[in-house]
């Protein structure tokens, strides 16, 4: 950001000093934000104000819709029909606030829309309250913010440096609606690098949607490194935010930067895709972690239910978790590979949830494998924890691609980026760590080497690169069966169980038939059902014939698992499974499951066999396990020796205490 940018946005910033006492840090935004684009936007149209009046005047009553030729009057995207301009309304002391909201109301819609998602009327009637409207007013009027002051360039990067502040002081909700620069540099870069070439090619356009865009920090570090490698480049961004001043403030940005704001759309992206019928080249998020998607159910099922021609097609995540469902809607919004033989790329940030989270044919379990067996899946990156505002946990890059080169077909990197930090000097809320230039340089660089770099361990860092093919992260979930073997008898546990079955509730003569088995306490256990039935009908006897519910109870309650019991068959004289005794093993998909019940299995348990009828089929990308290294513990010797000098130095404390 250059001095006079800096400059500006502190001298914009210096209002926050009229605001203090009466205003929390955290609200300076919500006033500094919406004054400086209204004193922007009034700059920008101040050359064909009275052209943008004469059109008016010409056409009314002649003309109902006169939107676009008033535009076209003012030579942007927006207007403003008022007599008033920004210096006027603010001119006349004692009726700043009215007249202000005369100016704003005048705004075409469009640009009328982001102050009312600023909630601007409200902040108009609170500065009248606290009598600071026209000190705050008048200090804005003072600024020269035209176009030939400060360039849209120059003005973008003032407005982000404003964002910036606001949000970094506003940690409690800083992380929802802004992510730190350095974050969204290196994933801009991990992203966008290995097209550098292509993206230097002249008159390039390229389209990018972050559907959780926040205040726009991504789409803008993405539209800065496709300008920096070629300025005479197009770029369009598109975003949507759920949040009404998130959305207020990108939406804003835009259109101070000379962008098309109305690509930027307010609304919940899982029940109003306001860009359902767009493709785009690249694709970035960090959409809000294990965000709950409750409030969307209906629209979210109903969607998935017309499988793959909707978004959800692949599964659905468990409700408290929304995070692929993000990753499906980006995937549906990527070019196909035949379409201008481009295809698309994205980057999401996710917590550790989605790499594991779902067991086997789970709907994350699902969208996994839709994912990895579709080859799209190009690299995981893990980040260092305490890099975001508000959560100090560890996070990942997820890259996508649809069209990888052919030396990354059938492969997944996986970049151990974990330890490539610096200590804050100052904690914002959870942040306590950042990744300096430097580190961005180095990972970008591996990255971009990351195939042959797993290939060379002597590279110091390349012990940081694991290169996988996507089929290793697949797995069966094989359940492991062992025969039941039971004996038979009668004990105090026996009756308990029976007093509270539920088989027996409306059973009118429970108590007596606990009352008859009480004497075959203590009798001894017998191991054949054969030798034990008898016993059991001549006690029952009195009670006549059991309705079929109570008989198995009574059943189920006599009989323990026993290894030394009698085996039980069914009809087929097959082994019955122990229910008690059932586990799972995951497998890998390429391994023989009988190779592998004969090497892990059947050597401890050699009665144990696989029903094949409940083997599902699983993927998860255990990103830790991978990169696990083991430290083995401290010699006793050397913990023994540090106790005691621990215990000279207490008992040296102590003596200086006592005299």
């Amino acid at each position: 950001m250059s001095t006079t940018n800096t400059r500006l946005a502190s001298f914009i910033w210096s209002v926050a000093d009229l605001l203090r006492g009466d205003y929390k840090q955290s609200e300076y935004g919500k006033v500094i934000l919406p004054f400086t684009v209204l004193r922007r936007l009034d700059c920008v149209l101040a050359p064909t104000k009275d052209k943008v009046l004469a059109r008016k005047a010409e056409l009314t009553g002649k003309v109902q819709n006169m939107d676009h030729m008033l535009k076209k009057a003012s030579g942007v995207d927006f207007y403003n029909t008022s007599k008033l301009d920004f210096q006027a309304a603010v001119r006349d002391q004692d009726n700043v606030a009215n007249n202000l909201r005369s100016y704003i109301g005048a705004f075409s819609d469009n640009a009328g829309e982001i102050f009312e998602a600023y909630e601007f009327q409200t902040q108009l009637a609170r500065l009248d309250g606290a009598g600071l409207t026209y000190q705050v007013a008048s200090k804005f009027a003072e600024i020269d913010l035209s176009p030939k002051t400060v360039s849209n360039h120059e003005m973008g990067y003032a407005f982000e440096e404003l964002i910036r502040r606001f949000s970094e002081i506003s940690n409690e909700t800083a992380g929802e609606h802004f992510t730190p620069r350095e974050v969204i540099r290196l994933m801009v870069n991990l992203l966008l690098a290995p097209d550098e070439q292509e993206l230097t090619t002249p008159g390039v356009v390229k389209t990018v949607l972050d559907p959780a865009c926040g205040t726009g920090g991504m789409l803008t570090a993405a539209e800065d490194f496709i300008l920096e490698h070629n300025p005479q480049a197009t770029v369009v961004p598109h975003g949507q935010e759920l949040n009404a001043e998130s959305y207020a403030i990108c939406k804003s940005d835009m259109m101070i930067k000379g962008e098309n704001a109305g690509n930027i759309k307010l609304g919940n992206s899982f029940s109003q895709d306001r860009h359902h019928s767009k493709k785009f080249d690249y694709l970035l998020a960090n959409p809000p972690f294990g965000v709950e998607w409750k409030k969307v159910k209906d629209e979210v099922e109903n969607e998935a239910k017309v499988g793959h021609a909707g978004r959800f097609g692949a599964g659905l995540p468990r409700i408290n978790d929304g995070s692929l469902l993000f990753l499906q809607h980006m995937i549906h919004h990527m070019k196909k590979p035949s379409e201008d033989g481009a295809g698309s790329r994205l980057a999401i940030v996710f917590n550790g949830s989605p790499l594991f989270t779902g067991a086997a044919e789970s709907g994350e379990s699902k969208i996994r494998q839709w994912i990895l067996e579709n080859d799209w899946l190009e690299a995981i990156v893990a980040l260092p924890d305490q890099l975001f505002y508000n959560t100090g946990i560890s996070t990942y890059f997820w890259i996508l691609s649809n069209r990888k080169d052919k030396a990354h077909r059938g492969k997944v990197i996986l970049l151990d980026a974990r330890e490539h930090w610096a200590k804050m000097r100052k904690s914002l809320g959870d942040k306590r760590k950042y990744i300096p230039d430097e580190e961005i340089a180095k990972l970008t660089a591996l990255y971009g080497e990351a195939l042959t770099a797993a290939e060379d361990a002597e590279h110091p860092m390349h012990e940081k690169v694991k290169v996988f093919a996507t089929r290793d992260f697949g797995y069966r979930r094989i359940t492991v069966e062992r025969p039941l073997k039971l004996r038979f008898e009668v004990t105090e546990e026996t009756l308990a169980e029976l007093e509270v079955a539920k088989p027996l509730a409306k059973y009118e003569h429970r108590e007596k038939l606990v009352d008859a088995l009480r004497p075959l306490i203590g009798v001894s256990a017998l191991f054949s059902r054969a030798k034990f039935a008898p016993v059991l009908a001549e006690a029952l006897s009195p009670l006549g014939k059991l309705p079929a519910a109570v008989d198995k109870a009574v059943w189920n309650a006599v009989s323990v698992s026993d290894p030394e019991g009698e085996l039980q068959l069914d009809k087929k004289g097959n082994p019955l499974p122990d229910t008690d005794l059932r586990d799972n093993e995951n497998v890998h998909l390429d391994e023989d499951i009988d190779e592998y019940m004969a090497r892990e299995v059947l050597p401890h348990v050699p009665d144990a066999w696989v029903d094949h009828d409940k083997t599902k089929i699983g993927y998860e990308i255990p990103f830790t396990r991978h990169f696990y290294k083991y430290v083995p513990p401290r010699p006793l010797e050397e913990i023994d020796a540090e106790l005691k000098d621990l215990e000279t130095q207490i008992q040296r404390l102590l003596n200086e205490v006592t005299e």
